[in-house]
């Protein structure tokens, strides 16, 4: 997920210009280059399709719920970013949960 914001995130700030400044879209960036990051090491150790798309979803997820708390200007960009960041693990670990098995056991690459 580093490799993605560090390579993938600069690229997507460049390619959507000025609409990137909007903390919605530049959430959404973020999360997509840490996703295309992790979902390509995920397909490198062996793990799945769906596993791959459930935990991508969780990083989304995390920012996307908290829209509408934005937006009714209850939270700020920070508390965005950071509840966002928050979120995104929670959701993650549940989708780890849910799949014990999948991530527990070995994987070949």
């Amino acid at each position: 997920m580093a490799v993605g914001m560090l390579v993938i995130n600069p690229v997507l700030g460049l390619a959507l210009g000025p609409v990137a400044n909007r903390v919605e879209v530049d959430s959404l960036a973020m999360a997509t280059s840490m996703a295309v990051a992790m979902a390509a090491w995920m397909r490198f150790r062996g793990h799945r399709v769906r596993p791959i798309v459930e935990m991508s979803l969780a990083m989304y997820a995390g920012f996307v719920v908290l829209f509408p708390l934005l937006w009714a200007g209850r939270i700020d960009a920070g508390g965005l970013m950071t509840g966002g960041h928050v979120l995104m693990l929670l959701f993650m670990l549940a989708a780890m949960l849910a799949r014990p098995r999948e991530y527990a056991a070995k994987h070949a690459h």
